[in-house]
Parts: structure tokens; sequence; C-alpha cells
């Protein structure tokens, strides 16, 4: 049985975290970042302060948000998975494929999107460009990005100004562009859960499209999905249209990046 311990599992991740690796038989002790609040104390789950003795029996311990104490890890000797989105960019990126490596103490998450991204290769042959659209649920930011979408619908609703401090941004019933990053455009949408990536695919010169046999977590559909189908889904949810006799498509690909692009690469890092 592995000894993990979650630091700020009272956040939507830790949350997640705490209930996936408890059903699949792990040791969790779940840690708040700081002396408990009195929400902490109330919650379903038993959370702990963190302090450096708790920490001497266990294997890994996983930061789902930052420790208050900066010295809290000082000492630890075990293995460390920075889920952090500002985790120290020195650390190495958590494998596309396969289990923890040994010689490895520790690693910071991928992002979903290039987790899918870098999945291209292994779902269609023949490819040459590609260029599309990111749309992007709230769940990015955690409970703060669910309770100020939940906040400000409510307020527009009752014919009221949306508080934007949570998300730094108004979100309910808008779309709001990115800046894009190289060919790929990051557009922010009023859902909840689930991602979506719509690719424009080119084939390669001499090359025709065509789909290939789904990897582990991946599944291909008859139809593109919906975030509300994508939200409940472990799997990456994958649908491709052809047009040209294969030399152009679609690519529809749908994902949760919390349960897809977080919690199973954990499971799998760990041979969950």
């Amino acid at each position: 049985m592995q000894k993990i311990a979650v630091l700020g599992a009272g956040s939507l991740l830790g949350r997640e975290l705490v209930e996936t690796l408890e059903a699949k038989d792990c040791s969790v002790l779940p840690l708040t970042t700081g002396p408990t609040t009195l929400d902490e104390e109330l919650s379903d789950t038993v959370m702990f302060a963190p302090q450096p003795e708790l920490l001497e029996e266990i294997e890994l311990v996983i930061l789902a948000e930052t420790p208050a104490s900066p010295d809290l890890l000082a000492d630890f000797t075990g293995a460390i998975l920075d889920l952090r989105p500002d985790a120290d960019p020195a650390l190495p990126l958590l494998p596309v494929l396969g289990r923890w490596p040994e010689g490895t103490k520790a690693f910071r998450n991928r992002p979903a999107v290039d987790q899918v991204l870098a999945l291209l290769p292994r779902l269609v042959s023949g490819l040459g460009d590609v260029a599309g659209t990111h749309l992007r649920s709230v769940a990015f930011l955690g409970d703060q990005g669910l309770d100020g979408l939940m906040e400000q619908t409510v307020a527009i609703l009752k014919g009221e100004d949306p508080d934007i401090e949570k998300l730094g941004y108004r979100a309910a019933f808008e779309v709001v562009p990115q800046v894009p990053r190289g060919r790929l455009l990051e557009i922010r949408v009023p859902a909840f859960h689930g991602d979506l990536l719509v690719l424009h695919l080119t084939a390669a010169p001499g090359a025709v499209l065509a789909p290939l046999a789904a990897p582990e977590g991946v599944q291909w559909t008859d139809h593109p999905a919906t975030s509300r189908e994508v939200a409940v889904s472990p799997h990456l949810l994958a649908h491709l249209n052809l047009a040209d006799e294969g030399r152009a498509g679609i690519l529809t690909l749908g994902f949760d990046p919390i349960l897809w692009g977080t919690l199973m690469p954990v499971l799998r890092l760990l041979g969950l």
C-alpha cells in the first residue's frame, strides 16, 4: 500500500485526488496548506495541518496547493509530484506514457492541452499542418473558477453587475478569446467543466489522414463530444471528420482538465 500525502486536500483538485487514491486502496494523508480553518474542520474529509513529522513515513507528497510554510518539505526525502500551475519550471514534466521512472524524485504536471497535443501522432496518421481552437472551461481555476462563474451567473440573472474579482474577467454568458499561442487559439467559455480542442488538420505531402487505434485513455466517438459528456468521462473523447479524400479533416477532442488531465496521469504514473 502506497503512503501518499495530498497537500491542499481542501481544494477542488485535492478533494478529487484524496477520493480517487483512497478508492485505489492507497494510504492517504489529507493535509491543509496551513492551520486548519473552520470550513476545513467541518469538511467531510478529515484534514490535518501540515507538520514535517507527519511526513516521516510518507513515500510521496502531491502538491495540489502551496504550503503556508516554505520549509515544510526541506527535509523530506520521498518523491514529490507538483500539480500546481506555478510549479518550479526546473522540475521535469510528468511523462506522457508509462509509470514513474526509477531515479527521478520529482515531477511537475504537464498541462492537459499539451498532453492532448502530444498524443496527436498516435491518433491520426499522415499528419501535416495542425491549427485549432481550445474551448476552455473554468475548471482549470479550481473552486475559485466554479464559484466565480456561479456567482456571476446568478448576479446577471438578477439584473446586477457581476463581481469579477474571483475570475479576473467577466465569464458568465461570455466567450473570451485569449492571445493565440502559435496556431492554437484559446477561448474561455462559460462552462464549469469539460474542455474541447477543435483542430483543423492537413495531411502531409503525398499522405492522407486516417484514424489510428485508440491508445490507452482515448475513446473514439461517433459524434463530437459535448462539454457535459466530457466532464464525466475519464477518457479523451475523439472524433475525426475527414474531407477532401482524406487530405484535410477536423479532429474534435474533449477532455476534462482534472479528471483526464490530472487524475488519470497520476494513477498511471503510480501504477494504479
